[in-house]
């Protein structure tokens, strides 16, 4: 940005790159300047650029930064033997952001030029600045707005002069009429000697209405866009879009009543240094670079203002109150049916027909921590909570925190109802409604009761078959003289068969039927109709261990019966001796009392087979 100050190239001026300028030129104009942003006026064909440097008129031990802009002309192209390829029409000026009987905002940090509308004077368009101080401690910065008319009085005005004997600024005894002006190109060396030495302008640019415009103490802005809308009410706004250095844009409105921060967008969510910023009126968009990428951030965020409530506080110019839709919309879809006052936000005016929140109902058990929430309509609002028990509990028990939530015990003290207020200037209106109750304990659940087999032998019924086992409850026991002829409790007939009835003798000890004595029994209460099992296939389960008995009865005997004959048949043959572990007196009776045993042997029953009975 410094070659600004050499006239050598002719290119256009803007954007494009220029040729190094002499640092004696750098020296004798401008001090270590910081260029920030620049201007054309169409009228007068000149250039503004707007920077910082450190002042040389004023005689301070620290280095004492000073906001300027600076004009060149357009056509300048040098004088023919004084100032050969340097500027003959440059000139800077003091740019003043102060509040009264306070110390400047003297450093520059950022400049936007807003244009006036198509066909109104170029004297109206207007130069919004960031400023911060070099003395700030904190987080302070400040915008102050410039008109192009008021830059074009000061350049016409009177000049300061640098003596080189002194080497001190001194004002100008009588005004130059060639200072500032463009087409010096054939004036005389003794002009050209003037403008050389004669760039320093006496008076200062101040800003419209001489104070700033927004003074904010906790952000530090570092960038700015401007815009002008129309409200609904047909009056002009003007929207300004800064950017802080923490990473957030805020959407400033400027009203009569002073500014007013809109909307709060998080466009980083880690600081990082901004490369520029963009303003697409066109597209309503502003698009924010770093490093890293370009953010886009839209100018308007209408839907999310859910109630009329909300759209008509928020006095976004932008958005208004559609009552036909029942939505916070654009101007641009329907701006002759909006609600919407950004003057003074009156709600009961705009939106009549408000309705109050929904009660919530909030269960809890004794002891146990209960949070309501509480969303405010705005950052700008206040909450406040309201209860019966205010009044007789004290304020320790309960905790509001930041975001507007209340916590506190549970007790029966603190059960009851809570609203939760919300206020912005003059308007209140309750967000939130709980009923906070005590929920009942939970009951207790009694085990499933087992069954007759599983007391009896210890085994769990299979997985698949468990939930179709009959259910046992237990009886009180009864006296016996009340009934002395009770038999014992069993399955009903129609699931088992008496063990005697099979096979004629005593039951085994693998019987499944109850004992005599027992207290379980099957009531039809317990039993679930449902899960009644085939009496097939019960009987097939409660007698498959008596016939596996059965079978091992008959095979035990079968064995002795073959066992004897085959000692009947070994005595018989031959010259078989007796078994020596038997004497011979039992051997004799013996074999007494088997002669009035039938004989097995083939040859004593040639053609048939008695069977004992």
């Amino acid at each position: 940005p410094l070659a600004v100050l050499s006239p050598s190239s002719r290119r256009p001026l803007g954007a494009a790159a220029f040729p190094p300028v002499p640092s004696s030129v750098i020296t004798s104009c401008i001090s270590e300047p910081v260029f920030v942003g620049s201007a054309f006026d169409p009228a007068e064909e000149k250039l503004y650029f707007f920077f910082s440097e450190v002042g040389k008129e004023y005689s301070f031990v620290d280095k004492l930064k000073i906001a300027r802009v600076a004009q060149v002309c357009k056509d300048d192209v040098g004088g023919q033997r004084t100032l050969q390829k340097r500027w003959t029409s440059f000139a800077k000026s003091p740019l003043l952001c102060q509040l009264p009987k306070q110390l400047p905002f003297n450093v520059l940090q950022d400049s936007f030029t807003l244009q006036p509308p198509g066909g109104a004077d170029t004297g109206d368009t207007r130069f919004y600045g960031v400023f911060t101080s070099q003395w700030s401690v904190g987080s302070e910065s400040a915008v102050c707005v410039f008109q192009l008319r008021d830059v074009r009085s000061v350049f016409a005005g009177s000049y300061r002069t640098f003596d080189m004997r002194s080497q001190q600024w001194s004002q100008l005894q009588e005004k130059h009429s060639d200072l500032g002006k463009c087409g010096l190109e054939n004036a005389t060396d003794a002009v050209l000697v003037e403008v050389k030495k004669s760039f320093l302008t006496s008076d200062s640019v101040k800003p419209v209405g001489g104070v700033p415009v927004v003074v904010s103490t906790g952000h530090r802005y570092s960038r700015v866009v401007a815009m002008t809308t129309q409200a609904a009410n047909g009056k002009e706004y003007t929207v300004l879009f800064l950017l802080t250095e923490s990473g957030f844009l805020h959407k400033v409105v400027l009203l009569d009543q002073g500014p007013r921060v809109v909307e709060e967008v998080q466009v980083f969510t880690q600081p990082q240094p901004v490369k520029t910023i963009v303003l697409s009126s066109s597209k309503g968009v502003v698009y924010v670079g770093t490093s890293e990428g370009v953010t886009a951030v839209p100018v308007e965020n209408c839907p999310s203002y859910r109630t009329c409530t909300r759209c008509v506080l928020a006095r976004d110019p932008f958005c208004g109150w559609d009552n036909s839709r029942k939505v916070c919309s654009s101007l641009g879809s329907s701006p002759t049916n909006m609600a919407q006052d950004l003057e003074n936000g009156n709600v009961g005016k705009e939106c009549p027909r408000q309705t109050e929140a929904e009660p919530v109902s909030v269960e809890t058990f004794l002891n146990k921590a209960v949070r309501l929430q509480c969303s405010k309509l705005s950052n700008l609002a206040t909450w406040t909570w309201t209860s019966p028990g205010f009044s007789s509990l004290p304020e320790e028990i309960f905790l509001q925190s930041a975001d507007g939530s209340l916590s506190f015990l549970a007790s029966s003290d603190t059960l009851g109802t809570y609203r939760c207020v919300s206020e912005e200037g003059e308007y209140r209106e309750v967000v939130a409604r709980y009923t906070v109750r005590q929920k009942a304990p939970p009951r207790s659940m009694r085990p499933p009761p087992t069954t007759a087999v599983q007391r009896k032998t210890g085994v769990n019924p299979p997985e698949d078959t468990r939930a179709e086992e009959p259910t046992f409850t237990a009886e009180p026991p009864r006296d016996p003289e009340e009934n002395p002829t009770r038999e014992p409790a069993s399955v009903s007939e129609d699931e088992t068969i008496p063990y005697e009835e099979e096979t004629g003798s005593e039951p085994p000890a693998h019987d499944y039927r109850l004992p005599a004595g027992t207290d379980f029994a099957v009531t039809d209460e317990t039993l679930d109709p449902g899960a009644r099992k085939d009496p097939n296939q019960t009987l097939k389960e409660k007698s498959y261990h008596s016939e596996l008995v059965v079978v091992s009865l008959l095979l035990a005997v079968c064995v002795c019966l073959m066992m004897v004959g085959l000692y009947r048949w070994r005595q018989r043959k031959p010259g078989l001796k007796p078994s020596p572990l038997v004497s011979p007196r039992e051997s004799g009776e013996a074999k007494g009392s088997l002669e009035s045993v039938p004989s097995l042997s083939l040859e004593d029953s040639p053609s048939e087979l008695k069977v004992l009975e």
